[in-house]
């Protein structure tokens, strides 16, 4: 530390003497301003709210000496906020807007007492309409003040009573003494004691006003922010007990896995904890916030392990098995498991290297810093590439339906244009220059429209559809190639087309997702979202399997935690610097402030909702054909089985994450980076929950809407046949 402190003294130095060297010249005056950001206790602490850590340097350095023909009280103690204001009226420009500081006295005595008086007065306007902006009733018309100027000088009134009267007050009596002194000046028969009386009086209202202001801006209502802190916690547990119910209900209504349940908690469910944990305890400490995407790529590569070492264990175990063709089948769905899961942790451990991300370390190479270097031509390929590939995995996995139907091919086709109208505005507008004018600007929005209508005429007719194709999907079983018909048939008809609905709904929200997101985000993220996608679609293969050992909410939180990874491998942050503002006025012809924000939001949250969308197609592949028939089937339950984990596990982690940053930035409140750590933060938190309640919204509605129509056309349908037989 002291080889760097007498670096930068020598830094200083040099500095000032160049200057020295520029005012020999007569090339103007120079102020040099040395300000350290933050202090440091003895141990090497810095960042915190104690007073060494706040107490830092403010060095002003002149050309020469001023020495002032007045005796002013020195004060060693400025607030940061001081600086702006003595800047700006040092410059002659005018002060910030919202800026509540005050002039630094000592900064003022090269000039004449005119010019400092004046500096005062500009100092106390700009503070005097910030207090009648707070208080509206501030008007020194209402209160008349008892200072006037007599033969024998002016006199100045007590200031007391309301806030409104005592700034008023303050004010008058400096600009009355200001009064006095400028009458003076004219026949040249003011003092020094005259001055230094003006000045102390401008000093008594800035320092009043300028701690009130300060207050006023910091100061909460401490009741509020109790009751607000309190709901928090109070919706929190809420939904954590709710989820706790319903594991519990799996736990006795899923007879034959009750072994599985009722076994001590396993590894993977002990990680999922305490990776919880690990994010609140990190939310107290700045550096950790900054660096919150190594806490994210950490819990999802473990979980990822965790997942692979409990696919291995399967794999031994299913050796023990008698059955030889049993054996067979279960190595084999166990070695698809692992070969997908060591999918997903090569695609996580790229994504993890393509942005450095965070604060400290932004100085290191990434994947794509090498590619912005290699050239533009490169970029062009992989993106064009991606492009091909999410397409290309889009078709495949909606052709995975057990049922292969004519609406999986038209749907399958309508993708395939959307993707080539993503290409077509690739290689046709591959200059980032010429992605703005009025031919790229219709080619976007053609393809806005396109995806728009794909995606809401599937999820609206598609139940609709679906069911027309049923005696095709069954008539490998030959159900309906007999007379009779087991009632149990019918019941499980509607739950087979719920199955596949949801999964070619699932399949079309992401890969529309995906191509929307190839044409918003910048060229360099085309990888990243072709790796994301890569990833989902691993998950849901490996989940789907009968062989799968995992709790459903375990599951879903290793999707959830792979949706915030990805939000950092796009390059976001939680800085406001990172967000990706040129992004949100593609397709835009003309300025919307709306608009701009809805596609901001789009680009910054591309990760998170992906998985929310990714949720329909995992809802699919969980419907349990054996529990939703029964005799006397209740709605609310097949619902609550369908979307109990898959809302209440996303909502109670954005719940407990949300509670803790709001009870660390109450505690941080007066730690020296509220302003440029905690506040960020809190701001994508709550913009976070956002993007919980919407995705949420949006699973919610897909599901409860094709559940309605199917079962409304099943009991349609089953009437029908029953007057039918009536008729015979």
């Amino acid at each position: 530390m002291a080889s760097k402190l007498s670096e930068m003294d020598e830094v200083v130095k040099m500095i000032h003497t160049n200057i020295l060297q520029n005012q020999a010249n007569d090339q103007g005056q120079t102020l040099l301003v040395v300000v350290s950001d933050h202090g440091m206790t003895e141990s090497g602490n810095h960042g915190g709210s104690s007073y060494e850590e706040t107490d830092s340097l403010a060095l002003f350095i002149g050309p020469k000496n001023y020495a002032s023909d007045h005796t002013l009280s020195y004060h060693d103690t400025i607030f940061q906020v001081d600086i702006a204001t003595t800047l700006a009226l040092l410059f002659g420009v005018p002060i910030p807007k919202n800026n509540i500081g005050v002039l630094i006295s000592q900064m003022v005595d090269s000039m004449t007492d005119e010019q400092s008086l004046r500096a005062l007065q500009l100092n106390s306007w700009q503070l005097f309409r910030l207090l009648q902006a707070q208080l509206p009733d501030l008007s020194c018309r209402k209160f008349p003040c008892d200072a006037f100027i007599t033969n024998s000088g002016p006199t100045i009134s007590e200031c007391k009573g309301s806030k409104e009267k005592l700034f008023c007050c303050l004010y008058l009596n400096a600009a009355t003494l200001h009064d006095t002194w400028r009458a003076e000046a004219v026949i040249k028969s003011n003092t020094t004691e005259g001055y230094n009386t003006t000045v102390a009086a401008y000093h008594e209202f800035l320092s009043r006003a300028s701690e009130w202001l300060s207050h006023k801006a910091t100061d909460r209502p401490v009741s509020l922010v109790a009751f607000g802190v309190a709901a928090l916690i109070a919706s929190c547990l809420i939904l954590v007990k709710l989820l706790f119910v319903i594991n519990k209900e799996v736990l006795t209504q899923e007879i034959q896995d009750v072994e599985n349940y009722t076994k001590p908690w396993k590894l993977d469910e002990v990680f999922i904890f305490l990776g919880i944990l690990i994010l609140v305890i990190s939310m107290g400490s700045s550096s950790m916030v900054e660096e919150e995407h190594y806490i994210w790529h950490f819990l999802t590569s473990t979980i990822n392990l965790l997942f692979f070492r409990k696919a291995i264990q399967s794999f031994d175990l299913n050796k023990a098995v008698g059955d030889l063709i049993s054996v067979g089948k279960e190595n084999y769905k166990s070695g698809c498991q692992i070969s997908l899961l060591v999918l997903t942790l090569f695609s996580g451990r790229v994504l993890k290297g393509w942005h450095q991300g965070g604060v400290n370390w932004t100085n290191l190479p990434d994947i794509s810093t090498w590619l912005e270097e290699a050239g533009i031509q490169y970029i062009n390929l992989i993106k064009i590439a991606s492009c091909i590939m999410i397409i290309m995995l889009g078709i495949f996995v909606l052709f995975l339906l057990q049922s292969k139907t004519k609406v999986a091919t038209v749907i399958g086709f309508s993708l395939l244009m959307s993707g080539l109208l993503v290409l077509q505005h690739f290689m046709k507008h591959q200059d980032l220059s010429a992605s703005y004018n009025k031919d790229a600007t219709f080619s976007v929005q053609v393809f806005y429209a396109t995806l728009t209508f794909t995606t809401v005429t599937v999820v609206l007719v598609l139940p609709w559809i679906m069911p027309m194709k049923t005696r095709e999907m069954c008539s490998k079983w030959n159900l309906y190639m007999s007379a009779s018909v087991p009632a149990e048939v019918h019941n499980m008809t509607p739950i087979f087309v719920l199955k596949d609905s949801l999964h070619v709904m699932g399949c079309v929200y992401i890969t529309s997702w995906c191509l929307l997101q190839l044409l918003l985000q910048r060229p360099i993220n085309a990888m990243p979202l072709l790796l994301l996608n890569v990833q989902i679609l691993a998950y849901m293969l490996a989940f789907s399997s009968c062989g799968s050992h995992h709790k459903q909410w375990v599951e879903i939180t290793a999707l959830y935690n792979l949706g915030m990874a990805g939000h950092f491998a796009l390059g976001n942050s939680n800085t406001l610097a990172t967000i990706d503002v040129a992004g949100a006025f593609i397709g835009i012809s003309s300025h919307s402030t709306f608009l701009s924000g809805v596609l901001m939001f789009i680009i910054t949250y591309a990760s998170p909702m992906l998985f929310f969308f990714s949720l329909v197609m995992y809802i699919s592949i969980k419907v349990r054909i054996c529990p939703l028939v029964t005799g006397d089937e209740n709605s609310g339950e097949i619902l609550k089985s369908l979307l109990g984990f898959p809302c209440l596990v996303p909502l109670s982690i954005n719940s407990i994450l949300l509670s803790a940053n709001t009870i660390v930035l109450v505690l941080m409140r007066n730690h020296l980076f509220i302003w440029s750590v905690f506040s960020p933060k809190y701001l994508y938190v709550c913009a976070a929950t956002a993007c919980v309640y919407i995705g949420v919204f949006i699973v919610v509605a897909t599901v409860i809407y094709t559940y309605i129509v199917l079962f409304w056309l099943r009991r349609s349908l089953s009437i029908i046949i029953t007057i039918k037989e009536n008729d015979t």
